[in-house]
C-alpha cells in the first residue's frame, strides 16, 4: 500500500503529474464518447469551468504555471497498449466489445485539443472547444487538476509528522464509514468521485478500503484506470451533457421538448441490461416522466441526481405503476450529494419497493471535513459544463435551481417549454 503522506512530503508535488492517463477518467464519458462519435462527431461544442462556491477563491490559491503544466501534460497523454487491450477486451456489463474497433481506433490516435486559461476576480477562466468527442473528454481530467492542486496548495506548508497525522485521521474517518455501511441489509454501492477527489492516490486507496471493508456490497468503481488496474466493474451508464446538446441543437420548441427523448432513443440503439438507466433531472424529473414514450418505462431503471431524492424516487415508482412495470423489478441509483446518513434512510425507505443502488462520489473520495485548520480541505462545488454546441447555448434546469445553467433568457425558455413551474431550493454541497 502507497504511503500517501511520505509521497507528498518526499515529492513536494514537483514533477508530479495528477493525470497520468487517459482512462483516468469516469467510464461513462468513454461510453457516452463513442455514442457521440456514432451519432455527432462534427458538433462544435466548448465547455467552460464553473466555481459554484464563490468564496473559494481558485486563482489565488493554485498557481497559473502549475495548473498549465498539469493541463499540458494531460496533452501529451495517448491510450496505452495495455489500456486499449483492456477496453478492446474487457467484459462491461456482460458484454465484450463494448467499444467499437471504430471507436477504439479513433481514441487510440487522440490527443486532447488545446484549452484556453485566464484570471478573472480571484477565478479561473478555463475553456475547451472543438469537437465534441474530442472536447468531451477534458472534464473530469480537468476537474481531477483543479481540486488536487487546490489540495496540494493547503498541504504544501505541512510538516511530515502532520501530514503523517491528517492521512491516518483521514483514513480512520472514512473506515468508520465504511463500518456503519456494512450493517445496512442489502447494500449496493459504488464509488463516484473521480472528479473531485482528493487525489487520484486517495482515491484508489478509498476503493481498497471499500473493497476490503464491503466486500459484494461494494459493486465497483467509475474510475476506469481504477477498475483496470483493481479488477473491479467499471461502473456509470449517461450524464446531463447529451440531453443539453441534444436541445441546444434543437431548432424549434417542438424539437426541444422532444430532444431528450431523441437522447434515449439513440442509447436505447447501442446499450442494454443496467446501462439502460433514465437520467430524467436535466428539465425536471416529473415532467420528463409525464410526457416519457412507453417504451421508456421497460428500461432497466433511473438516476436520481438532483432535488429531494425521496420526491425523485417516489415520483419514478408511481410513474412505473401507471406504465404497468413493476416498480420492485426497476434500479434506482441515487448519487446526489451522498454520505453515509443519507445512504442508510434512503435504503430504509426504498428496500424492497425497488432495486436501490448508489452511486457515492465527493464524500467518499474527498472528505477531509474538520480536519485541517479554517477548514480549508473541505470540498466544494466545481464542474466542468458544455456551454454551447455550434454556437447555440446549453441550458440546465436540473431539479434544484442551484444546479441551474445557462443565459437568463434561454433558462426562462426551457421552464416554459417543459412546463418547469417553482422548483425548491437546495443547498449544493458538491
Amino acid at each position: 500500500m502507497v504511503d500517501i503522506a511520505t509521497r507528498v512530503w518526499n515529492h513536494k508535488w514537483k514533477i508530479d503529474p495528477i493525470v497520468r492517463s487517459l482512462i483516468d477518467t469516469d467510464f461513462y464519458k468513454l461510453l457516452m464518447c463513442q455514442s457521440v462519435f456514432r451519432n455527432k462527431p462534427n458538433t462544435q461544442v466548448t465547455f467552460s469551468l464553473i466555481n459554484r462556491s464563490n468564496e473559494i477563491r481558485l486563482a489565488d490559491l493554485v498557481d497559473e504555471g502549475e495548473l498549465r503544466e498539469q493541463l499540458d501534460h494531460i496533452r501529451s497523454l495517448s491510450l496505452a497498449r495495455g489500456e486499449s487491450t483492456w477496453m478492446r477486451g474487457n467484459t462491461f456489463y456482460g458484454k465484450r466489445q463494448m467499444f467499437t474497433s471504430e471507436f477504439m481506433d479513433w481514441f487510440e490516435a487522440l490527443r486532447l485539443p488545446p484549452y484556453h486559461l485566464e484570471k478573472s476576480n480571484g477565478q479561473y477562466n478555463l475553456t475547451f472547444e472543438g469537437t465534441w468527442p474530442e472536447v468531451m473528454l477534458w472534464e473530469i481530467p480537468a476537474l481531477s487538476v483543479l481540486m488536487e492542486l487546490r489540495g496540494r496548495a493547503v498541504l504544501g506548508e505541512m510538516r511530515r509528522f502532520e501530514l503523517q497525522i491528517l492521512y491516518a485521521r483521514g483514513m480512520t474517518k472514512l473506515w468508520e464509514k465504511i463500518e456503519q455501511l456494512r450493517n445496512i441489509d442489502n447494500l449496493r454501492l459504488a464509488d463516484f468521485g473521480t472528479r473531485r477527489r482528493h487525489s487520484f492516490l486517495w482515491q484508489d486507496w478509498a476503493v481498497q478500503a471499500m473493497t476490503e471493508g464491503l466486500g459484494e456490497k461494494f459493486v465497483g468503481t467509475s474510475n476506469c484506470l481504477i477498475a483496470k488496474n483493481r479488477d473491479l466493474a467499471a461502473i456509470g451508464t449517461n450524464a446531463h451533457e447529451l440531453p443539453m446538446i441534444y436541445s441546444a441543437l434543437a431548432k424549434s420548441d417542438e424539437a426541444l421538448r422532444q430532444a431528450p427523448y431523441d437522447v434515449m432513443s439513440d442509447w436505447h440503439d447501442e446499450h442494454e441490461g443496467n446501462l439502460r438507466v433514465i437520467l430524467p433531472d436535466t428539465y425536471g424529473t416529473q415532467g420528463f416522466l409525464d410526457n416519457a414514450p412507453d417504451w421508456l418505462a421497460k428500461w432497466t431503471g433511473i438516476r436520481i441526481d438532483s432535488g429531494d431524492p425521496i420526491v425523485g424516487a417516489e415520483a419514478a415508482i408511481k410513474w412505473w405503476e401507471s406504465c404497468g412495470e413493476d416498480p420492485r423489478k426497476k434500479l434506482v441509483i441515487f448519487s446526489d450529494g451522498l454520505d453515509v446518513e443519507k445512504i442508510s434512510q434512503l435504503q430504509v425507505l426504498f428496500d424492497g419497493r425497488v432495486r436501490v443502488s448508489f452511486g457515492w462520489g465527493t464524500l467518499l473520495t474527498n472528505d477531509f471535513r474538520g480536519l485541517v485548520p479554517d477548514d480549508a480541505l473541505k470540498p466544494f462545488s466545481l464542474v466542468c459544463k458544455v456551454v454551447n454546441a455550434d454556437g447555440r447555448p446549453t441550458v440546465k434546469l436540473s431539479d434544484n435551481p442551484n444546479k441551474a445553467v445557462g443565459p437568463i433568457n434561454e433558462v426562462k425558455r426551457y421552464k416554459r417549454v417543459f412546463g418547469v413551474d417553482q422548483q425548491t431550493s437546495q443547498s449544493v454541497i458538491v
